[in-house]
């Protein structure tokens, strides 16, 4: 369509279709941040996941960087904590997570024996449902395979994007691949790790997929701390609990890819903001 002249901007967080838009005469590519994060999580109350050292084997039974190379940089970069050091405070570098060694980097012999001693050496099966898009069906798919290899049998069900998060959010899967941006460290842990936001029982039910609840009190402390280097500690110290406790695994940030028709000016620089598209304003012009 955009092409053949029939439509003017069009997005797809993929580093081959970029590869492949920016050969074309007359199409411009933008790659631009903020970057949403990806993020697995794994429902503590679901057996096996109940067992930390299950999902601690099915860390470590994940690769990072072969998730990566589905997008591809610069669309995507690898996170090692739920808030995005990249673009907000208080999140936990590659460095620093790795100083602690809760990067859990891809060993599949110590996750099949992890399972064994958890009393899993066949392993377990598993059913999930994903969104028919591409940035979450490609990590899914990708896991799949992934913990195929340690004897995990996910199966992947596809439905519409909207129907998956109704159905999520009705705490259907047992493990939830959810891509997001939020504006401070603070959004991030409350709305994904704070004991109220637990999805379908907490009292504000919103994307606790974990059904986490040993970090509220970090949590409240940083949001009234006006300190901002304590509240970056506090906030450091609750994504350590989150990765001691491997409630959430963080993949990668995907950055906004969007082709126009070289005739669209947006009027103005292409950088982070809240919004996840190019911004269009009375600054905005377009030629035919």
């Amino acid at each position: 369509g955009l092409l053949a002249g029939e439509l003017d901007v069009i997005g797809q967080p993929d580093i081959a279709w970029v590869e492949k838009m920016q050969v074309e005469s007359g199409v411009e590519v933008d790659v631009f941040g903020v970057g949403e994060v990806v993020t697995v999580h794994f429902n503590t109350t679901v057996p096996p996941l109940d067992d930390p050292d299950v999902r601690k084997a099915l860390a470590y039974a994940m690769d990072r960087d072969e998730f990566l190379a589905l997008f591809g940089e610069p669309v995507a970069e690898n996170v090692y904590s739920p808030v995005p050091s990249k673009f907000l405070a208080g999140g936990l570098t590659q460095e620093e997570v790795e100083a602690l060694d809760l990067d859990y980097d891809v060993d599949r012999d110590l996750a099949r024996q992890m399972l064994a001693d958890a009393g899993y050496p066949d392993g377990f099966a598993l059913e999930v449902v994903t969104s028919e898009m591409t940035g979450y069906r490609r990590v899914y798919e990708n896991m799949q395979a992934q913990l195929a290899e340690v004897g995990v049998d996910l199966t992947v069900n596809v439905v519409d994007h909207s129907t998956m998060h109704a159905q999520i959010r009705e705490d259907v899967n047992p493990i939830i691949v959810y891509i997001a941006w939020r504006p401070n460290a603070d959004v991030f842990l409350t709305r994904f790790h704070h004991s109220d936001a637990i999805v379908v029982t907490g009292t504000a039910p919103d994307t606790n997929f974990a059904h986490y609840d040993a970090i509220d009190d970090l949590i409240e402390a940083a949001r009234v701390e006006t300190d901002p280097d304590a509240q970056i500690e506090l906030w450091k110290e609750a994504q350590i609990q989150i990765l001691e406790d491997m409630v959430s695994y963080p993949l990668h940030f995907q950055q906004q890819v969007y082709a126009r028709a070289a005739g669209v000016d947006y009027g103005h620089e292409l950088v982070s903001v809240l919004a996840l598209y190019p911004g269009i304003t009375e600054n905005t012009t377009l030629e035919r």
